[in-house]
């Protein structure tokens, strides 16, 4: 008998059948049309917002519901267990919007939360940059004061909901000499003259999710739309860094979770040599190293949210959770498609999708080789 988890009420409980039902209904019947386009349709991200499924964790007052992070790892959870990677909403409002939240001015957080969590302004943040990825300190987007205006010059590339975004967080530097100090954050409106788009990036997965690249030339954004301090940027991301992390533990846990379940139900429906292929004790063997992996992960992951909810959460700890969780991930994948054999390498089989889209997660949200330098600095 599994461990049972202890984390949520009969609120979040209510809230995962409510989502269950929306995503069933709103997105998966359309997820393989997101993916031959490579963006999510607009109309999706106003059925969420009228739904309640975006910004939900944000304060009423910015028109959240404000809910506690439980009711995002629900999200994050059945998001991951029908893997539905073209959703950019935990990006939108557990990253984004948590930004503007502790850095913004009030008339920031007046203006844009609320039309967040409306659906009618969709959010991203750039950091990485084609020179710099893990290593923030290397970008080369620089903003220039100039009056009451920034000149933003530079290019930023991978960016999740960019495609669509109706604004971004941009980080640039504001102090170029000061390295990791000299940094800043700009939130920068997609109408502002010098501020282009590139075609959504194709990708070995995440087909739906609207990836691409941003160009900013001699775009001048209002002083006021600095988030925090200037030259603060590097520390904000790096207090906001766990959290992200973690969100990447969440999703690739819940994903191997659902990609097992896949993998059981095939492995007793699959007859070879006269039997279940469940039975050969190579493949029983394996279904049991998956599903111990996945608990211990479970145990893991569930304490760094309990952690979180206290704020307690570290930037080390955040850093296993990410680390161990995806190449966990990735190992379980590949074993599924293994053990579904030929269908496991095609592209309307479960595992195959998963397999493809959750590669990307021992990269992003800072590598897992970063993860275990951080890690590393610490003992």
């Amino acid at each position: 008998m599994a461990l049972t988890r202890s984390l949520f009420n009969d609120d979040h409980e209510q809230y995962r059948d409510a989502l269950r039902r929306f995503l069933d209904k709103e997105v998966v019947p359309h997820h393989a049309r997101w993916e031959d386009q490579q963006y999510v349709d607009r109309e999706a991200w106003h059925k969420a917002a009228q739904a309640g499924f975006l910004c939900g964790t944000m304060p009423e007052a910015y028109g959240g519901a404000g809910g506690d992070k439980l009711f995002s790892v629900v999200l994050m959870e059945e998001i991951a267990r029908i893997n539905a990677t073209g959703l950019g909403w935990s990006l939108h409002s557990e990253i984004v919007a948590p930004y503007l939240l502790h850095y913004g001015t009030e008339a920031i957080k007046a203006k844009y939360l609320p039309a967040m969590a409306r659906g009618e302004m969709i959010g991203a943040i750039a950091m990485t940059e084609p020179s710099a990825g893990s290593d923030l300190q290397g970008i080369r987007t620089t903003a220039v004061l100039e009056g009451d205006h920034y000149r933003l010059n530079g290019s930023k590339t991978f960016i999740t909901n960019g495609y669509l975004s109706d604004f971004v967080i941009v980080v640039a530097k504001t102090k170029p000499d000061a390295g990791a100090k000299g940094t800043s954050l700009l939130l920068v409106d997609a109408h502002l003259a010098g501020f282009t788009k590139g075609k959504p990036l194709k990708k070995a997965g995440l087909k739906a999710q609207d990836t691409c690249e941003l160009f900013f030339d001699n775009v001048m954004v209002p002083a006021g739309n600095l988030l925090g301090g200037e030259n603060q940027g590097f520390i904000y991301l790096m207090q906001e860094l766990p959290w992200e992390r973690l969100q990447i533990a969440i999703s690739g846990l819940a994903c191997a979770e659902a990609a097992l379940a896949h993998t059981v139900t095939y492995a007793h429906d699959r007859h070879a040599f006269g039997q279940e292929i469940a039975k050969f004790q190579n493949i029983k063997f394996q279904l049991a190293d998956m599903k111990t992996e996945i608990q211990v992960g479970r145990v893991f992951v569930d304490r760094c949210i309990e952690s979180l909810m206290k704020g307690e959460l570290d930037a080390v700890t955040a850093s296993m959770a990410k680390a161990w969780c995806t190449d966990m991930q990735c190992k379980v994948l590949d074993t599924c498609v293994q053990i579904h054999g030929g269908y496991g390498y095609m592209w309307e089989t479960f595992v195959t999708r998963a397999w493809a889209d959750a590669r990307v997660q021992r990269i992003y949200g800072g590598t897992n080789e970063i993860m275990k330098e951080l890690i590393g600095r610490s003992l």
